[in-house]
């Protein structure tokens, strides 16, 4: 009897992993033809200029809303199929129920690892503050992803030699650590939309003992849908006001502001920073520009670390999960400790 049962089981199972492998091909597909397509749209089908500041702009949209959503999409539903092994309390256990401090550094060092931008390490925010994970350890690897770059580490190293990249490693753990830390002491958990605590990992499928493939998929599916549902109308907003700065940022004018010796480089560095929306890796050019036309290190270091962990359209996305006044502090404790990290940088390497 048990094993009539357990066929059709194993056979939903089998056709379940089936439709999610095609669909992980497809995925792969449409990812690697984003690019290319967005070209072609932008300067084929429309007919904008190469190189011109609305075909950069209309470019950078069209290629940065599918990426941003479809990374939104993989990762979810990869992050609650593999959260359907996981009990809230095991997660919980693993990262928050340790001293504080340590899990803001295990979270930190996944971060590092993580190859995100800001906007896409937001799903994973929401997994992690789904799951019961401490919201100042959740921080930690918000700031940590997009900040510290392993693309962006061996360019620095290249470019500027292994000081420069292990000041900057050792400068984006620090204030992604130092920032969770704060941000926990705080108890700022009614700051987080009500949603983010009611969606369950998983839909339907964590409340079954021993769930089957297929259930495990089902879930992911539906808590897929129902967070993208949620998030994608500030992604393309966010992007929108992104690929608009990307395209018009006046690059020379930047270098002006940034290159002076003047007290106030740094922090100017961390204003002009936050509008614009790059990945570290994305960055590093305008990083060797400021630095051939005699910008300091710190402050360049403090542009650019503004950039990965405080744009513009990575706050706007965080506003559908996070209240304004989190938004707020979340802002102001890590813009303190870039300005800090860059004054202290540009001190150190006189």
């Amino acid at each position: 009897m048990a094993q009539t049962l357990s066929t059709p089981s194993r056979r939903t199972s089998t056709q379940a992993w089936f439709v999610v492998v095609i669909a992980a091909i497809g995925w792969l597909i449409a990812y690697n033809l984003i690019q290319p397509l967005a070209n072609w749209l932008t300067y084929r089908v429309i007919g904008l200029a190469e190189g011109s500041h609305l075909g950069e702009a209309v470019a950078f949209f069209l290629y940065d809303v599918p990426k941003i959503l479809l990374l939104l999409s993989g990762m979810i539903f990869v992050i609650s199929t593999l959260r359907s092994f996981f009990s809230p309390e095991r997660t919980r256990a693993l990262l928050g129920g340790k001293r504080e401090g340590i899990g803001n550094v295990l979270a930190a060092a996944l971060g590092v690892v993580t190859p995100f931008c800001s906007c896409s390490a937001v799903p994973l925010f929401i997994g992690f503050v789904e799951a019961g994970i401490p919201l100042g350890v959740t921080f930690s690897f918000l700031i940590a992803a997009p900040m510290v770059n392993e693309v962006a580490l061996v360019m620095l190293f290249g470019m500027f030699g292994w000081q420069v990249a292990l000041l900057y490693l050792v400068a984006g753990m620090s204030v992604a650590i130092v920032a969770g830390v704060m941000i926990g002491r705080l108890k700022l958990e009614r700051y987080v939309e009500g949603f983010v605590w009611q969606i369950k990992g998983g839909g339907g499928a964590v409340a079954i003992e021993n769930p089957t493939w297929a259930e495990r998929f089902a879930g992911a599916w539906e808590n897929t849908r129902e967070i993208v549902g949620k998030v994608w109308l500030y992604v393309v907003i966010g992007i929108a006001i992104g690929a608009g700065i990307h395209g018009y940022v006046p690059e020379d004018a930047l270098a002006g502001i940034l290159g002076r010796e003047a007290w106030w480089s740094v922090p100017a560095g961390v204003v002009l920073g936050v509008p614009l929306y790059s990945n570290a890796a994305g960055v590093i050019p305008v990083v060797q520009a400021l630095m051939a036309k005699g910008a300091a290190l710190g402050t360049v270091l403090a542009f650019m670390m503004a950039v990965v962990a405080l744009s513009l359209p990575e706050l706007i996305i965080l506003r559908r999960v996070l209240k304004p006044q989190l938004i707020a502090v979340f802002v102001g404790v890590v813009a303190s400790g870039i300005v800090l990290v860059g004054y202290l940088f540009n001190l150190i390497m006189r």
